[in-house]
């Protein structure tokens, strides 16, 4: 039998629940990264640590059983944090001193979908090489099996939400007295910890999407459906509204008008801040190319220089911590403050934004509107060679005419999908006319040039 393909997607292993991931597969996998992880970084002599903990959905409870079971018979100490939200546990794992941390959780996918996703030391993400390792010693099946005093041992984090919430309120600069903030937790891992946050901080709260059944997570509710939070902030005259996704790494928001203010528009935001109290390192943001070309206009009249990046947080990640930058996200609402966080963390975001309103005195539609958003057109162009793209010649010639059309006021990107025959072709411009124009022209030439023969 060969090599099987990669088992882990960009965020840890994740399916559909009992079909992909069964609780066989789920506890063979914990005993994988009980090696690598745990006895690969433990001192010899004392048993490995992990923190555990779950969204709400209902497979959460068998597979998070499956994990501890796994984790323990291995030898490794679990220390079960429940349901809590993936940035919280990143920052477990760091306060505790643990080896590792694991997260059942498929984030923003459907109540039957379901994940797991491992975290190292400290809390970080983990390198695709050290993946592929717990990949080789889940396919090998060569487990360790202590008996005796050596097994691991479960037990309860009781105090996981205080300490997570403690920190969140201890980085805000301002605290929230007068902000009246509506809250949509997706019904998903943040029911429980977003509320109390944002009360501590001193807002006046009101929350949906906040009881969980084990069903209804992210169903037309979190950051991926934003009527019920417009809805609701409208009805309270609320001053802004957070939206959560089911792990809580990611937060959208909407204004007291109830227009969504998008990642870009919140890291826009943040950088201005950060750049205000001296905090921002080297003036500089790490976004992906999808963040609206808007945002990079802003920032350079600020004197803030956007660094771009591919897509994906764990690419934003990897130049943050290369060059020792502090701020970086992506449009869909996942912002990494790395003096805070090691991860994107949708709370902490949250309450940076509602901080930064009530720093200034200014409404979140006012600060909002440092930068425009150039309207943005994608068009998806099947049926085509998507490796002869980027060396087509009359396609680069295409390209280099509409950048040379749109000047400063407008971009190109040409994407090929990494897992079908499609072309992404995405054309920014002054007005939704022009983008729309510039994308069909561009993608005309791109099926006439590169067309698959049948």
């Amino acid at each position: 039998m060969g090599p099987m393909s990669r088992l882990f997607g960009t965020d840890g292993v994740r399916g559909l629940a009992n079909d992909l991931l069964t609780a066989n597969m789920t506890l063979d996998l914990a005993q994988a990264a009980a090696i690598v992880l745990g006895h690969g970084h433990a001192p010899e002599g004392r048993r490995p640590t992990a923190v555990l903990a779950r969204d709400g959905r209902a497979s959460g409870e068998f597979l998070g059983a499956a994990v501890a079971a796994g984790l323990a018979g291995s030898g490794v100490d679990v220390h079960d944090a429940g349901v809590l939200p993936t940035p919280a546990l990143a920052y477990l794992v760091a306060d505790l001193d643990a080896d590792f941390g694991v997260m059942i959780s498929a984030s923003h996918n459907p109540a039957p979908d379901n994940g797991i996703k491992f975290l190292a030391h400290g809390g970080r993400k983990l390198p695709d090489r050290v993946e592929d390792e717990i990949q080789a010693v889940w396919e090998s099946g060569d487990f360790r099996r202590p008996t005796g005093a050596e097994v691991g041992r479960i037990s309860l984090l009781t105090d996981a939400e205080d300490r997570y919430v403690l920190h969140l309120v201890g980085a805000i600069p301002q605290r929230l007295e007068g902000l009246r903030i509506v809250l949509d937790c997706a019904n998903g891992a943040a029911s429980g910890v977003s509320p109390d946050a944002f009360r501590d901080a001193g807002a006046d709260v009101q929350v949906i999407g906040a009881e969980p059944d084990g069903l209804n997570i992210n169903d037309g509710c979190g950051s991926t459906h934003l009527e019920p939070l417009r809805r609701a902030v409208l009805e309270r005259g609320a001053d802004l509204g957070i939206a959560h996704d089911g792990d809580a790494d990611r937060c959208l928001a909407v204004d007291h008008t109830g227009r969504e203010v998008d990642g870009d528009q919140i890291m826009a935001i943040l950088a201005l801040g950060l750049k205000e109290q001296g905090r921002l390192v080297d003036d500089t943001l790490v976004a992906t190319v999808m963040s609206n070309l808007g945002l990079k206009l802003a920032l350079r009249e600020a004197g803030i220089e956007v660094r771009e990046t591919a897509v994906g947080d764990r690419y934003v990640l990897e130049t943050m911590t290369e060059h020792g930058y502090n701020l970086g996200g992506e449009q869909s609402g996942h912002v990494i403050m790395s003096d805070w966080a090691t991860t994107g963390d949708g709370l902490l975001t949250g309450l940076m934004l509602a901080s930064r309103v009530a720093v200034t005195g200014t409404p979140l539609a006012e600060l909002a509107r440092v930068m425009t958003r150039l309207p943005q057109v994608l068009v998806n162009v099947r049926g085509v060679d998507r490796s002869a793209v980027g060396s087509n010649a009359a396609v680069r010639a295409a390209v280099a005419e509409v950048e040379q059309r749109l000047g400063e006021t407008g971009r190109v990107l040409l994407r090929p999908s990494g897992t079908e025959p499609v072309v992404r072709v995405m054309v920014e411009a002054a007005t939704e006319e022009t983008a729309r124009a510039e994308a069909e022209h561009l993608a005309a030439v791109v099926e006439q040039e590169t067309a698959l023969t049948v």
